[in-house]
């Protein structure tokens, strides 16, 4: 009497995880290596692999980045202020220091924006 039997699986159709994740990783890799070479980026053009997250246009012109400057002097002089006068003791000494550091600093932000050559 023969017993029957169900045939195996066919082993060429089988792929492990590890060997897909590796072959995975393989063309990945391949991918890229083409890219860098098939598809080179223009000189002009900022890299988008970068560890910044945020990027100043270099096109902007004094006038706007100084202004801006001047603005965030301003709104940080606003949020330490607040803070000092809810503050008692060497803390409040702490940050009425950095309060005076942000208000010279703004006065010579809004000095240089008032001769800064307008284009």
């Amino acid at each position: 009497m023969a017993k029957v039997t169900p045939n195996p699986p066919d082993a060429g159709d089988h792929v492990s995880r590890a060997q897909s994740a590796r072959n995975k990783k393989i063309d990945d890799a391949a991918t890229r290596a083409l890219d860098y070479y098939l598809k080179p980026q223009p000189k002009g053009e900022p890299s988008d692999k970068t560890d910044s997250i945020f990027r100043i246009d270099p096109d902007v012109n004094s006038e706007c980045l100084l202004a801006n400057l001047s603005e965030n002097l301003a709104s940080a002089n606003a949020m330490i202020s607040d803070l000092a006068f809810d503050l008692d003791g060497s803390r409040r000494h702490v940050a009425l220091g950095i309060l005076q550091v942000i208000e010279v600093s703004e006065l010579l932000a809004n000095r240089a924006l008032d001769i800064v050559e307008v284009r």
